[in-house]
């Protein structure tokens, strides 16, 4: 076992060192594993390889470009419109709030209570004022800021993408004449990777609609920058468990503070997210994808922290998919079984029988590996 965490540590160490060689292949094939039913889809339709590839790598690129200059457009309307008048309502709030809370404090008789309220609130709204959206682009303290990092370099991005799409097909027969060469059997794997596609697409889909019915709901409720809000929730529903919560919170917080807003509007918006979340990720999710994705959801965020950690953004967004092909890597092994089994999820249906429960696709013990998902936060 020590020898054991000793290897751990030097690989997580290689892939933490690595980092600026494995994002972008990740990233690229994250595009392409999302990109490719459009490439099948053209190629069906008697469209050429090459054709095919190349447009669906313009509308993805053409789609992503969109999105991150309109996001950045906004940030900047956000910034002008915080500084003329949201600041303003926002100490406002504040103020108000103190100033009962100090007199709740003085009524119960605690002893400096008022004055210590009114000393924290007037230092915090000092810092308030200099708050800069803009710093959330900065990438090398924000999440956007990574993103313009791997696009400043996405030349590389593109032709591994274009690669990917273009060898996808052949990806099956490969893993046939290895193992007609007498290599190892990579139909676990491939199986894998086949749920790791599906997964990637059901959940770019998903997101997507999150976002539609997050920018309809804060445009219904008329809160201003509507289209950012809708972006915010698209890209953080990619994120298991936690993403969704994060993207409803500013526009709570706007609902909140704005000029004919108030504690009602913000509960309503926050009801909201939560029936739009609760909908997709409880009922259509599910739906799409089935229960065949075997990791808990304490699995699931400890990984989101640990692939976040060493990849970053990159890392959160493919933490599911990238556990679950190093779940079946752990399957395949009889010395490591364990693990995969410990880190599954229970079938309540079939009981705590781990035989069953170690490999998700399977009906039986004895039954031939099937495809292998996690249930996505």
């Amino acid at each position: 076992m020590i020898l054991l965490f000793a290897a751990l540590v030097v690989v997580v160490a290689g892939l933490k060192a690595a980092q600026s060689f494995f994002v972008p292949v990740l990233l690229a094939f994250f595009i392409a594993t999302v990109s490719y039913p459009v490439t099948g889809w053209l190629q069906r339709h008697r469209v050429p390889p090459a054709v095919s590839v190349i447009l669906t790598v313009l509308v993805d690129f053409a789609f992503l470009a969109a999105v991150i200059v309109l996001g950045v457009t906004i940030i900047g309307d956000l910034q002008e419109k915080w500084d003329a008048e949201y600041y303003d309502l926002t100490r406002a709030k504040i103020q108000d709030a103190s100033t009962s809370v100090a007199g709740k404090l003085e009524e119960w008789g605690v002893e400096d209570g008022a004055e210590k309220v009114q000393e924290f609130t007037t230092e915090n709204l000092a810092e308030l004022r200099n708050i800069k959206f803009s710093t959330i682009l900065s990438f090398g303290t924000g999440v956007v800021g990574r993103l313009l990092t791997f696009f400043a370099s996405f030349g590389v991005v593109i032709v591994l993408t274009v690669f990917m799409l273009s060898e996808a097909q052949g990806f099956s027969r490969r893993f046939g004449a290895i193992r007609a060469a007498r290599g190892p059997n990579f139909d676990r794997l491939a199986s894998a990777m086949l749920d790791t596609q599906r997964y990637l697409g059901i959940k770019t889909v998903i997101s997507l609609a999150t976002g539609v019915l997050a920018g309809i709901l804060c445009w219904v409720a008329g809160l201003d920058f509507f289209l950012l809000w809708g972006i915010l929730a698209f890209v953080m529903n990619f994120i298991p468990v936690v993403g969704s919560l994060i993207a409803s919170v500013p526009p709570i917080l706007l609902a909140l503070i704005a000029k004919d807003g108030g504690t009602t509007d913000a509960i309503v918006v926050a009801g909201g997210y939560g029936l739009i979340n609760m909908f997709l990720d409880n009922f259509v999710q599910p739906m799409l994808l089935g229960r065949r994705f075997g990791l808990s959801i304490l699995v699931v965020v400890l990984c989101v922290l640990f692939w976040g950690w060493l990849w970053g953004l990159i890392g959160i967004i493919l933490a599911v998919p990238l556990t679950m092909i190093l779940k079946v890597v752990l399957d395949n092994s009889d010395e490591f079984r364990w693990v995969a089994v410990a880190i599954g999820q229970e079938n309540q249906r079939n009981g705590a029988n781990p035989a069953i429960n170690g490999s998700p696709g399977e009906k039986t013990a004895s039954a031939p590996p099937g495809a292998t998902e996690v249930q996505g936060g």
